[in-house]
């Protein structure tokens, strides 16, 4: 363990009533640095975070702040230390938004809870950062999940926590709040140097957003790791134990299985001309083969992962008569391959179909 990071937890074994849903977690955090917890429904990644918050008492091990163990803090000095953002939906009785963040500033306001003008300038600059400064008038209770999702994560910004725990956070949002949220907590990392660990969903966000990633499923979870490490095909693979579809981690997409069948259809693709006509025969269950791409071409990928067979032009020179072998149609994209020409002449000379669009085709 580094010598006094801004947070640790040390062999740190959790679950509940004694029966362990994860151990041997070992973390190392320094400041301004993003953590990101991914893995399948049920791993464990909420458990984690409600133990290293202080929520639910560690089975065994250790959770440090600053070198400090967790429970040596007052509970209002840890407020000031580490704040948390869970799934669950907090329902405050006739309690405007504004009130709700206010609640942040309760380690600093003292017995009487009376705010001083820095106080109220706080939470003014935390609803405004997080978008929600238009609805700081409104019932808490009368907002949508996304904008109650905004309004807590102001709540725990007013603590002004040099850590800060967040489950799930971009679960109720649309892709425009997702990606404000997550620019906002990139912003506390980077300007302020807040700490931040939180687990997601979308991995294809935590590839973009975590400086580091710890992959959680099955009772045991090794120690975080770069994202260079985590995102393969074949590591997310393993971990989400996916067997039907993949994957695909250079373009941060999840894909469905290739149609079955034996394919009867060579799109003549490349250069990303292929794309949309091999999602359109995809969602039409046409299989198809996909011709003229190059292992750097953008759409290699898609085409490895959805295409019955691809056709690669780093082979050298293709025998026009073995790509169009039993082949009924031939679908003209475009692509600027010198070969295309031969493959559509040879497709004429033997009366098989030529289509410009996968529409034509369902």
């Amino acid at each position: 363990m580094a010598e006094n990071p801004v947070f640790a937890a040390k062999d740190l074994c959790a679950g509940y009533r004694g029966n362990a849903i994860v151990k041997d977690i070992n973390i190392t955090l320094e400041r301004g640095r993003i953590l990101c917890l991914i893995g399948p429904n049920g791993s464990g990644k909420s458990t984690i975070l409600k133990t290293i918050s202080g929520q639910i008492p560690a089975i065994s091990g250790g959770v440090y702040i600053e070198g400090v163990e967790l429970s040596a803090f007052p509970r209002a000095e840890l407020a000031k230390k580490l704040a948390v953002v869970l799934t669950e939906r907090i329902r405050p009785e006739m309690m405007s938004c504004y009130e709700v963040a206010v609640m942040g500033r309760y380690p600093y306001t003292g017995r009487f809870g009376t705010l001083s003008p820095r106080d109220r300038e706080v939470v003014l600059t935390a609803l405004e950062k997080v978008g929600a400064a238009d609805i700081a008038g409104r019932d808490f209770t009368e907002i949508s999940d996304g904008q109650r999702q905004r309004v807590m994560l102001a709540r725990a910004m007013c603590q002004e926590p040099e850590i800060l725990l967040l489950d799930e956070p971009t679960s109720f949002l649309d892709i425009k709040h997702k990606i404000e949220m997550l620019g906002i907590l990139l912003s506390e990392a980077r300007e302020r140097g807040t700490s931040i660990i939180l687990s997601l969903h979308e991995i294809d966000l935590a590839e973009k957003v975590a400086d580091l990633i710890l992959p959680v499923k099955g009772i045991s979870s090794r120690v975080p790791l770069s994202p260079e490490e985590v995102f393969t095909d074949a590591n997310i693979a393993r971990l989400y134990d996916i067997e039907r579809g993949r994957y695909i981690v250079s373009r941060g997409s999840v894909e469905l299985e290739r149609p079955a069948g034996i394919p009867e259809v060579l799109v003549l693709g490349g250069a990303g001309y292929g794309i949309k006509h091999y999602r359109t025969l995809q969602r039409a269950g046409i299989p198809f083969a996909a011709a003229l791409i190059d292992r750097r071409d953008m759409e290699y990928e898609l085409a490895m992962a959805i295409a019955s067979r691809v056709f690669l032009t780093s082979g050298g020179e293709q025998n026009v008569m073995e790509l169009l072998k039993g082949m009924k149609c031939v679908l003209d994209t475009g692509a600027p391959d010198p070969m295309r020409g031969r493959i559509l002449e040879a497709a004429r000379e033997n009366d098989i179909r030529i289509v410009f669009s996968a529409g034509e085709l369902q």
